[in-house]
């Protein structure tokens, strides 16, 4: 086959584009890789199942950890002071959206700045913290899920001395410097007061003051104890569950991870669906959705759990009708 000078010169601009064309394609269709902070209370390998949640939830909306997705989990180690510092990093890495676990964390972030999207996984009275304005319209660059950490009390207080019969006193372990701290300790006072219980506060603000606060618990002669869901006792809970194996104090826990690790009962929201839950707020915000304009949610999914070996090793006896009520027994 013959070519003139015009039949190559189009020739040569028809293959020409061909060439260029494909390279067009694979530059625009490069997939935005999001980043995501996440700022937990309790470190990764010991939040496995919540996290396993949130990232199955981002999944199944079509982000893929390692595609078009990097998370940057950060936790506090039990020290509520480092949320400060982890929030102005995930800042300065300019993520598309932090998400938090905790008052502390949510407060920290929201502090650190006022334009990077802010989803709640789980807080303890957002309304309370001032983290938003309104559970309708949060206003502002934080949204999410409520935990629900002062309603269960009253609920917590029952089954636990159903349990643990005759109770005259009962003490709440809690980090006081969690900006929720004050109004949890005012609701299970009344509640137990409600009941003929008297309630004893027993501060804890790090680590290295749990020994203490389990030997000032046994020298109280308290008979059985609520256990505040804070950075300090999540990021300690095989120890927290272990001291109280020791000094034989019942105790009802406000998150699953406790009652696996051996703890003896837990009334609580189920954190792993509010963490699914948290991820259909990163797609909506990723997708142009403004935090303001999405109203803060309830749980809706509760957690009843006795371990009956810890109740045995304590010589408690479990009441048949909470056995029935409970949707998992630990044997």
């Amino acid at each position: 086959m013959q070519f003139d000078h015009r039949s190559r010169r189009e020739f040569m601009t028809l293959f020409g584009g061909a060439v260029a064309w494909p390279t067009i394609v694979r530059a625009e269709s490069r997939e935005k890789v999001w980043r995501v902070g996440m700022m937990d209370s309790a470190p990764r390998a010991l939040n496995i199942a919540n996290f396993d949640a949130f990232e199955n939830g981002l999944r199944s909306l079509g982000y893929i950890e390692g595609q078009n997705l990097r998370i940057d989990y950060r936790s506090a180690e039990g020290e509520i002071e480092r949320f400060r510092v982890i929030a102005e990093e995930l800042v300065h890495a300019k993520v598309d959206v932090i998400v938090t676990r905790g008052t502390p964390a949510v407060v920290a972030a929201k502090q650190a700045t006022a334009t990077i999207p802010v989803v709640m996984a789980a807080s303890g009275e957002p309304l309370t913290s001032g983290v938003v304005s309104g559970l309708a319209r949060p206003g502002g660059n934080v949204t999410g899920l409520s935990a629900f950490t002062n309603e269960l009390i009253p609920k917590r207080i029952e089954l636990l001395t159903e349990v643990v019969p005759g109770t005259k006193r009962i003490a709440f372990l809690q980090n006081m410097a969690n900006p929720v701290a004050q109004s949890q300790w005012q609701e299970l006072r009344i509640a137990a007061q409600s009941v003929g219980i008297e309630a004893v506060l027993i501060d804890v603000r790090k680590s290295e003051d749990l020994t203490g606060a389990f030997e000032a618990a046994q020298a109280q002669h308290i008979d059985a104890l609520i256990m505040g869901n804070d950075t300090v006792t999540q990021a300690n809970r095989q120890q927290v569950v272990e001291l109280a194996a020791r000094h034989r104090l019942p105790a009802s826990y406000a998150s699953r991870e406790f009652v696996d690790a051996g703890g003896l009962m837990l009334y609580a929201v189920n954190y792993a669906d509010l963490y699914r839950r948290a991820a259909t707020y990163v797609d909506k915000i990723l997708k142009g959705a403004k935090p303001a304009d999405l109203p803060v949610e309830q749980p809706t999914k509760f957690d009843f759990i006795i371990n009956l070996r810890t109740s045995k090793a304590l010589g408690l006896t479990v009441p048949d009708k909470l056995l029935a009520l409970a949707n998992e027994v630990i044997e």
